[in-house]
């Protein structure tokens, strides 16, 4: 059984198993202020081209939507989201446990416009309700599309001529930024979201997330929210020596190319034989809609989610690659879909 359900079924990559052994025995301090997480965002503001920015390492994206989604907003004020948004679908009302509601927009391919912050805005015009402050956004989106450059510049103008924050998830930044229909710079981002952060967990490394803060009203304190929310780890190392190796060189982005390219290829190879998708997403999720007898059949040997109930024969499965996916077992899955087709097609 080959899984194709995630693209965090595998460890890490051997390199950053290899930087943490190497390293092991060697005494530092804890909670993020040993060398290597101190040496990895001065990498990281490097590669970003800011040096006034403020970087934290957390360890898994949930913890870093709630914990700087808490500490950004004020008790009375709520965050807009895509109905189909991670801290919608996917955290078990984790903000809402805070203490802070999410309005929720019905969108089409997983984004938000300009429309949509407009629309959460004149539903919400006064003091018995809840106030909208920060903007929710995901790149790449929980159903693999992205946002290019000029869709973010207008979601920022928006935001600030209406004192909103934008805020990203960046869990599957890696595959954003290297789709090739992206036109953003890692360095693009200071000056289009308020904070935002770089997704290790589902792109080769063991856990972890780095928050960038480019806003400087939303720094101050932020280290008490993060040891409130149990996000401060005493080993902290464990994440600054994992970000420190996927960003010395290109690794980062390599492990993303590849991860994007075994997608490609499932895309491409099912488009030949007619297959339609849920949606066009040029990330590592595809979307593929097929009888429900064949994915049955397919699940004899490969693990994937069921999206979605497309009717009452056809559903949309997801099909997720990441750095480590096979791309031997892609060819397979063709093969085996492709003999699956001519029997139910």
């Amino acid at each position: 059984m080959y899984s194709f359900k995630n693209d965090y079924s595998e460890g890490a990559h051997p390199r950053i198993l290899n930087a943490l052994m190497e390293t092991n025995l060697v005494q530092e301090d804890g909670y993020g202020e040993d060398r290597y997480s101190l040496e990895a965002i001065g990498q990281l503001k490097q590669r970003i081209g800011r040096d006034d920015i403020e970087i934290h390492f957390l360890a898994g994206g949930t913890q870093t939507n709630l914990t700087a989604i808490s500490a950004f907003l004020r008790p009375h004020e709520a965050a807009i989201a895509a109905h189909t948004g991670h801290i919608m679908t996917h955290e078990t009302g984790a903000i809402e446990a805070t203490g802070h509601k999410i309005i929720s927009i019905e969108v089409e391919n997983g984004k938000l416009t300009p429309a949509h912050l407009k629309e959460a805005l004149d539903g919400h015009t006064d003091e018995y309700m809840v106030k909208p402050r920060l903007v929710y956004i995901s790149n790449s989106t929980e159903i693999g599309t992205i946002y290019k450059k000029d869709e973010l510049e207008q979601l920022k103008s928006f935001c600030e001529k209406n004192h909103l924050m934008l805020f990203m998830d960046g869990a599957r930044l890696g595959s954003a930024l290297c789709s090739s229909l992206n036109d953003l710079e890692l360095s693009d981002l200071p000056n289009l979201v308020d904070a935002f952060y770089i997704g290790g967990t589902k792109n080769g490394a063991l856990i972890g997330e780095a928050l960038v803060i480019c806003d400087a009203s939303l720094k101050e304190d932020f280290r008490f929210h993060m040891k409130q929310k149990g996000a401060l780890l005493a080993k902290g190392r464990l994440l600054g020596i994992q970000f420190l190796e996927l960003f010395r060189d290109n690794l980062y982005f390599d492990l993303a190319l590849h991860a994007n390219k075994m997608a490609e290829i499932l895309k491409d190879e099912m488009g030949k034989e007619k297959v339609k998708f849920m949606v066009d997403s040029p990330t590592n999720q595809v979307f593929p809609i097929l009888p429900n007898s064949l994915v049955l059949e397919l699940q004899q040997k490969y693990s994937f989610l069921v999206w979605e109930k497309v009717d009452s024969e056809h559903s949309a499965i997801r099909l997720v690659t990441s750095w480590a996916t096979n791309e031997n077992v892609v060819w397979d899955f063709i093969e085996d879909l492709k003999r699956l087709l001519k029997k139910y097609l």
